[in-house]
């Protein structure tokens, strides 16, 4: 094989690398518009009869991140603050419009002694649940008990 040859073989094989590369990386998803969530309930994932899903809310990742996030308020109804966090994180990389994440979050940075974080994730929690009256309470409650530490 010639020298030119060989130089071409490996420029050629450089290149196929340079494109077929790329398309092997992984890239984050930003949020898009906030999903409307399920009304808050005794049971957070139970859907209202009335009230017909969204598509974005039966999307596996939004029924991912909904899962993980009872998961988490379980946890945190049994003092086990550091698992929750630690699932509710995993929950918002699922789905980072899972607004009812970002309240139970909240919660548990307040239950941490954290009012700055238990308000940071207030907020975001407030941004996505705008238009769930229900979850809006519960916010204002969460506000309250946050300003008052």
């Amino acid at each position: 094989m010639s020298k030119t040859s060989s130089r071409l073989s490996k420029y050629l094989i450089g290149v196929a690398l340079c494109l077929v590369l790329p398309a092997c990386a992984i890239v984050p998803q930003s949020p898009s518009s906030p999903p409307s969530p399920p009304s808050p309930s005794a049971e957070p994932m139970v859907q209202k009869k009335d009230q017909p899903p969204s598509r974005e809310d039966n999307s596996p990742r939004a029924v991912a991140s909904l899962r993980l996030t009872e998961q988490a308020r379980i946890l945190l109804e049994s003092g086990k603050v550091d698992d929750a966090i630690t699932t509710l994180e995993r929950a918002m990389n699922v789905n980072p419009s899972n607004g009812q994440n970002y309240y139970y979050l909240a919660e548990a940075w307040l239950k941490k002694g954290n009012p700055s974080q238990a308000r940071e994730f207030n907020r975001l929690a407030a941004m996505y649940l705008k238009d769930e009256p229900g979850w809006m309470n519960r916010i204002k409650d969460q506000q309250e008990r946050i300003r008052i530490r």
